[in-house]
Parts: structure tokens; sequence; C-alpha cells
């Protein structure tokens, strides 16, 4: 019967692990074809306009400016763009995989302006003959036509009759959305001939005067009246439309950063897996079954939600495989702890997942908080990162935690590994013999005072501000500035040249000064590409200008970023009122959940991780831009994440200590960090793994947003061991009143419900 039982366990983990396989092979094609890909990876623009009416006394309704713009980009074939109003004046567009970038930047900047002409294309009247939202969707003897209200009869009558007058068939009125100098009937009316979509949006014929409300009718669908009555609405509310910031990403450029990235991410996930595999054993198997599962329902998730897959938001889903790989760590490490208690196998991994639950459930939750307010808050580069974040912790525990566990505890009550620690990277040397009244003597490494040296340790950090602050001021007074501000934040034209064929900064540098720029600074990106950047705003005649040259030169358009000043100041102001909020919420949550010194204490290391960024960024002189926004706050979360796990240690040990003092403190933060350290360290090297891999062989694009991660975690590693922990011993040492002495108790040695003997159980 334990034979069968052993075996059935081992074939339910066999058949979890082909259901999985299956599913991922079945659903492959479908999840890739209905993936939404920025246009960071597949070519196109995002341009966030300011909306202004062209007259002072009129009300802007941006409802109709939607329709106006949905239009236009219905008009260039666009798949799914986003056209999202920010505000009360400003619209954002992006379309993702247009064309002719050029074209449809031209058009969607254009006025909306309607008016009404006739067969000669002589104007007959603009856009206040008719009423502000005046045109409807109506039906005559059961057919779809569009009801127009007339604002003003005396007019409408006036054109009418000129029109109904004409003859042989030329009695028709044209109503045209944005014509241009050159625009004819007669050239629209022949691409209308040959199945093209002609500029004009109707051409009515007029067979007498009308002096009031009109129709338009046709051989309309219900959709097309529709369309067409929204089209008039959109036309009819003159505004304009200014570009205060764009950018703008080549195909091809798109195309390579999804293709380079993407392996980059594939390569760092399976160098996880092995890592797993090496430190676990058999653990780590199943952590490379849940793994491929947690992946899959990643791009499941997003493709059923339709949501836009950008490079940020594979730097997050590659963030979020360690992230989701450090919650198995904590469970296995616990374990291992437990077994070297002299625990049996069994009741190690029942003891080791109830001790390691809390500190996994509350490290998600606070990088949940840290997702949901970059969504709510941010824009662009940073709700995309934040989407993918919220995803990542909400899959971490739904996939993870459980799916993880129910196979480990499938494994485990299968009786197979019953004593055999082996399978879990403990050795039996490591085990004490409890039949010779042996305790604990392996911990997983030498025990180290590191309360002691922390002091050490932090003059580092210390020396990296200061050196930092020293060579910030020394730039701002040789005129460069405290930190190198990237367009995102001063403002300025940032352009991606991008060549088949091998490209030198000189040669891009050379062709801008011919064309009369030479206020650029220039940085290679590899072979094939050069970034050229100004702190000026170029207008769209410059930019296009500048890309047809580039063009002929290298054979591919020139992508480009433009932000205005307007909005640089803005992004500076939301950048730091987005981190004060996150660290607020994050703070509010762990006082909740532990005490004010625990939220001080790791107040203390988020803070030191910012600056440790910043200063790294001061010294190297590397460009700060939104993306760096998205890093810090992910770095907020990711360092209280191991904050929390030490923390959590140290509650759990002050409640059941008595007399309480400095040397007790001590002793109590030293055996906490000495408890946690491997895990901190193992779930540094599981999150460091692939974002090494994404800034070796990942896209260039991303590499300041790769760095500052690098940077950042090896940051809060040795904040969450060294800073916050010394934080909350100093206040505990003196500023908290000293307990009064608890009753004393008779101590207890710890009871083990299953013991291991060597010899007999072992």
């Amino acid at each position: 019967m334990e034979t069968n039982k052993k075996k059935g366990g081992l074939t339910g983990i066999y058949a979890v692990a082909a259901v999985i396989a299956i599913l991922i092979a079945s659903t492959f094609s479908m999840i890739r074809n209905n993936l939404n890909l920025g246009l960071d990876l597949q070519g196109g623009f995002e341009i966030l306009y300011q909306v202004s009416p062209l007259n002072e006394n009129q009300d802007l309704d941006m409802t109709a400016v939607i329709n106006s713009i949905q239009k236009r980009v219905d008009v260039l074939g666009v798949n799914e763009p986003e056209i999202t109003v920010e505000g009360t004046d400003r619209v954002r567009v992006q379309l993702a995989g247009v064309a002719d970038q050029e074209t449809a930047r031209e058009m969607l900047g254009t006025t909306a302006n309607l008016t009404f002409r006739d067969i000669n294309d002589e104007l007959l009247s603009d856009s206040s003959i008719v009423q502000e939202g005046g045109a409807s969707l109506a039906y005559q003897d059961g057919r779809p036509i569009v009801s127009l209200k007339i604002a003003d009869a005396n007019k409408f009558g006036e054109i009418t009759r000129r029109v109904s007058s004409m003859t042989n068939g030329e009695n028709i009125m044209i109503i045209w959305l944005d014509w241009e100098e050159g625009d004819t009937y007669k050239a629209e009316l022949q691409k209308s001939l040959q199945g093209e979509e002609p500029k004009y949006i109707s051409a009515a014929s007029v067979k007498t005067e009308i002096n009031g409300d009109c129709i338009i009718q046709g051989n309309f669908t219900e959709t097309e009246a529709r369309t067409l009555a929204n089209l008039i609405n959109s036309g009819s509310l003159p505004v304009k439309m200014t570009e205060i910031s764009s950018n703008v990403v080549s195909a091809q450029y798109g195309n390579d950063a999804l293709r380079t990235t993407a392996l980059a991410g594939l390569l760092g996930v399976l160098a996880v897996i092995c890592f797993m595999i090496y430190q676990y054993r058999v653990p780590g198997i199943i952590a490379g079954i849940m793994l491929f599962a947690y992946i899959w329902a990643i791009f499941g998730v997003y493709a059923l939600m339709g949501a836009v897959f950008t490079l940020p938001g594979i730097g997050a889903l590659v963030l979020g495989v360690g992230m989701t790989v450090d919650a198995n760590i904590i469970t296995y490490e616990r374990i291992r702890q437990e077994l070297y208690k002299g625990r049996s196998v069994r009741s190690a991994a029942a003891e080791g997942q109830k001790l390691s639950f809390t500190s996994i459930l509350d490290a998600q939750l606070t990088t949940l908080i840290a997702g949901l307010i970059m969504y709510w808050f941010g824009n662009g580069v940073v709700k995309g990162f934040a989407t993918m974040l919220v995803i990542t912790v909400i899959m971490t525990l739904l996939v993870n935690v459980a799916l993880s566990r129910w196979l480990l505890n499938m494994f485990i009550n299968s009786g197979v590994a019953d004593n055999k620690p082996t399978w879990f990277g403990v050795k039996p040397e490591q085990i004490p013999d409890l039949s010779k009244g042996e305790e604990q003597f392996y911990y997983g490494f030498k025990r180290q005072d590191f309360l002691g040296k922390s002091k050490y340790l932090i003059r580092t950090s210390l020396i990296i501000f200061v050196a930092a602050v020293a060579l910030s001021i020394f730039n701002a007074a040789s005129g460069k500035g405290l930190m190198n501000l990237g367009i995102d934040f001063a403002s300025g034209t940032k352009l991606t040249v991008t060549s088949e064929n091998a490209i030198t900064v000189d040669e891009v540098r050379s062709e801008m000064e011919a064309m009369g720029y030479d206020s650029f600074s220039y940085q290679s990106a590899g072979t094939t590409t050069v970034y050229a950047t100004t702190k000026e705003s170029l207008t769209t005649d410059q930019l296009s200008e500048i890309k047809d040259t580039f063009i002929q030169l290298y054979g591919e358009e020139p992508g480009d970023n433009v932000v205005t000043p307007v909005v640089g100041k803005e992004l500076v102001h939301n950048a730091i009122i987005l981190t004060l909020v996150a660290w607020v919420a994050m703070l509010a949550y762990i006082a909740f959940r532990y005490e004010w010194d625990y939220a001080l204490g790791c107040l203390i290391a988020l803070v030191h991780d910012v600056f440790i960024v910043l200063s790294v960024f001061a010294i190297l002189r590397f460009e700060v831009n939104t993306e760096l926004i998205s890093v810090l706050l992910t770095i907020i979360g990711y360092s209280i994440n191991n904050s929390i796990v030490v923390f959590d240690r140290v509650r759990s040990t002050v409640k059941d200590s008595e007399r309480l003092n400095e040397k007790k403190y001590s002793d109590i933060v030293n055996e906490a960090l000495n408890s946690t350290f491997r895990m901190s360290i193992f779930s540094s090297i599981s999150t460091l793994l692939p974002v090494i891999f994404l800034l070796v062989l990942g896209s260039r694009s991303i590499f300041t947003f790769n760095f500052a991660m690098l940077v950042g975690m090896i940051a809060g590693t040795f904040s969450s061991l060294f800073v916050a922990p010394t934080v909350w011993w100093y206040i505990r040492t003196h500023y908290t009143p000293k307990a009064k002495a608890k009753p004393k108790k008779k101590a207890e040695k710890e009871q083990l419900d299953e013991y291991t003997f060597k010899g007999i159980n072992a």
C-alpha cells in the first residue's frame, strides 16, 4: 500500500506537469496572436496634445474631439488605437504599427474643420451652420438616415437653393472634414469609384431649398449612418491641437527590441530555474514547473485583458519572475531550517510552510500597494509597468503560493521523500542526532555579528552619497546641471537613428551639423543605433527634414521623442508626488501590521536605496528619465520585501523574549539576520539573474532601466540586512521606554512533534 501511495503521489505531480505543458502548447498561438504589442515593440508613435478652442468663448467638448481623432485614425487603418483624455484639456494618442508615421502625425494634428462645399469645391459654409452636436441617427420608412439640426436656417436655405439650381447632376453638396487647398471633389470621387476611401465624408443631392432642419439619406447601413452623424458632430467643433510631447519608434527598431529583449528574458528565466534546482533539488524542480505555469498565466491574462505589452512590461515580467521565485525561496529556506533542527521531512515541510506564509503575504501586499499607486497616478511608461507589476503579485499569490505548495504537499504526502533530506539540499551530517541529545549546530553558514559590522558597511553608503553630492555641485557650477536629466524632465528632443549596417556617432553628427543642428549630444547604442539628444523641442517640420535625410542615407526612419518644457516640469512634480504617496501607503501598512519603529526602519532603508541609485546616476552621469521612476518604485517594494522577512523574524523573537535590554536587542537582531541571510541573498540572486541577462543581452533602449534595477536591488538587499535592522535596534535601545520584566516562566525546550533519529528514521 505504501508503495502504491508513493507512486500515486508522483503520478499526480507528473500529471500536473503534463497538463501545464499541454495548456501552454495548445494556447501558445492564441495568446501570441491576441497580445497587443506596444509601439516600442512594433513601431508607431504616442503624442500628447493640448486641446484649446479656436473661439475664446467656446467650451471644449472632449467627446467630440475624441470622435474627430478616431475618424482620422480609422482612415489610417490602425488596429486598436489608444485615445485617452488626460485632465480636462489634453488627449494622448497611441498608434502602434502605423505604416506611414509622418502622414499620420500630420493628419492627427490638423485642426478639425468641417466645411460644406459645392461640386466645384467652392466654400458654402463652415460648421457654424449646424448646431453643436446636431447630427443624429434617425430612420425614414425603416431605413437609416442622418438628421441635421440647423443653427442658421436662413443661410442654409440660401446655400441649398443655390446647389439645387445646378443642372446636369451637379446639384450635390459635399461635406468635407479638413479640406485643404488642392483637394477636389472630382479626384476624390474617382478614388471612391476605385474602392478607396474618399477624403470627404458625405456627398448628398439637393433637390430643393431647405429652410430648417434636414436629413441626409442614401444607401446607408445603420453603422454607416451613425458614423456619419458622429463625424459631423466631431467636425462641428473646431479646436486647436498643440503637440506638447511625442514619442516615435521605427518598426525595425521595435522588432529588434522585441527580439533581443525576449531572448534575454528567456535566458534569464532558465538561469533562475537552474539556480533553484541546484540549490533546492526536488523543490527547485517544483518551482520550475510553477514558473512555467506563472509565465503562461501572465501572458494569458494580458491577452484576455487586451492590455498593451511594452518593453518596461517585459522588464516588470522578468523582475516578477525573480520576485515570485522569492516566495518559494522563503518557504524552502524555512523548511531547511526546520530540518537543521532535527525535524523529519514531513514535519519540517508543514512547519516551514506555516511559518513562511505571513512573510510572503506581507511582502507581496506591499509590492501590490506600490503597483496600484503607480497605476492610479502614473501614465505612459509608468502605467504599463504598474499593470504588469499588479498582475505579477496576483499571479504570485494564486499560481505560485497555491500551486507550488499544492505540488510540494503532494510530493511530501506521497512519502517518497521520507528520510531523504538530501532531496531538499540538506546533508545528513548537518542534522543533529537527537537520540544523543544533540541540538542544532548548523545554520547554513557561519554565524556573524551583523549589527556590529553594520556601522562600517553603512559608511560605504555615506561615502557614495558624499561623492555624488560633491560631483553634482561641481557639475552644476560648470553648467552641466546637478543631474543629467533626460528630456522627459528637462524637455527637448531625442532622435534614434538606426541602420541595417554599422553607423558611427561621427557620421550622424556630421549629417546633423550639415543641416544646421549643432546643439545635439550623441551616444552610440550598439553598432547600428545612435541616439542624438538636444534640450530644444523640435517642430514637426524640423523633424520631417531630419527624417527625410536619414531615410535617404540609411533606408530607415529615425524614431523621435519630443517633450515640451511644460510637460517636463509636470513630470518632475508628478514623480515626486508618486514616490511620496507610495512611501506613505506602504509604511502605513507596515505600521499597522507591525509597529511604528519597524515602519521607520523601512522608511530610512527606502530613502537609502533611492539616494544610492540617484547617487550612482549622478556619479556616472547616466540619464534620469521617467523609466527611473518605475525602477525606484519597484526597488521600494523589493527592498521592503526583504526587510519584512527580517522584521517578521525579529517580531516573533521579541514576543517570546524576557528582560529586553540593549544586549538582548542586539542578540535578537543578529539572530534574525543570521536566520534570514541566506534567504535574502538567494532571493536577490534569483531576481538579479534575469536583470543581468536583460542588461547584457536585452534592448539598448531599456539599458538605463536595467542598470538602475541592478544598482537598486543591490542597494535594497544591503539596506534590508544592515540599514533597516540597525535603525530599529537604535530606536528600541535609545528611544523606547524599557519594558517591565515579564513574570518568569520555566524554560521549555522546543518540542518537535516528530523527531529524526539517525539510524532509525533518518
